[in-house]
């Protein structure tokens, strides 16, 4: 996606450690100028994070419950230059039951997993459009279709994304700026550790191959996997009494 651009590319991966991020980065392929900003709390994660990437790697620190800081982070960003794309990767999963004991940490899951995608994104594509130019994925997920009784929280928190993301990409019609919306279904890898993969499940480097293909096309919408866009048609349809059953 980088080929006609005539000069090095710069990424911004928001959740600068995030594992489906960093694997996005890596089934890119991306030429060796290339510069990418992970931007993230723990400087120490970021520089081990990007010694796994063969290109210049820079930190940024970046809070996502600092909203007020976060049009600081993207004039950062953007002041180095162009910013070809923006990775929105940023995102926590705390067990229902631990939030049903202590609601703030709910609301700390909500701020991570939506509202700071919503006041750096605005200011992301604000920049992106001044350029005329740019891309960015939003990492949604299969809980955004129907959120169920062992994670609400986290679905709905993955339901304003996902609106979010569907609204900012009609926002950016012919502005030259793409949003490119991801639904993987349950990933295998840190943030689901000790959890029992579900059906239809993926790893980091399946969901970060299918953004990389979706990237060189002219979709604004995958899901990983693909059988899944199908499934969540299904999800739609079950009675509200057989849904209220389900486990997980």
């Amino acid at each position: 996606m980088f080929a006609d651009l005539g000069r090095p590319p710069r990424i911004v991966l928001l959740g600068g450690t995030s594992e489906i991020g960093l694997a996005i980065l890596a089934a890119l392929r991306l030429p060796a100028d290339a510069e990418v900003l992970l931007a993230g709390r723990d400087e120490q994660r970021l520089s081990a994070a990007g010694k796994e990437l063969a290109v210049r790697c820079v930190p940024l620190s970046f809070d996502a419950l600092d909203p007020r800081a976060h049009q600081g982070l993207v004039d950062q960003a953007f002041g180095r230059g162009p910013v070809d794309l923006v990775i929105a990767a940023t995102g926590v999963l705390i067990p229902q039951a631990e939030l049903d004991r202590d609601p703030p940490r709910a609301a700390e899951m909500i701020d991570t997993n939506f509202t700071s995608h919503v006041t750096t994104l605005l200011g992301a594509a604000a920049k992106m459009r001044a350029q005329g130019h740019g891309t960015i994925v939003v990492l949604s997920s299969v809980a955004a279709v129907r959120p169920r009784k062992a994670n609400y929280v986290y679905g709905a928190a993955k339901a304003g994304l996902d609106a979010f993301a569907r609204g900012l990409t009609d926002a950016l019609a012919d502005s030259g700026v793409r949003v490119l919306l991801v639904r993987p279904g349950f990933v295998i890898g840190r943030m689901t550790a000790g959890l029992s993969a579900a059906p239809l499940s993926a790893t980091p480097a399946q969901v970060g191959t299918a953004v990389a293909t979706a990237l060189d096309g002219s979709a604004d919408q995958v899901w990983v996997p693909r059988a899944l866009g199908l499934a969540a048609i299904a999800l739609r349809l079950v009675p509200r009494s057989l849904w209220r059953r389900m486990r997980r």
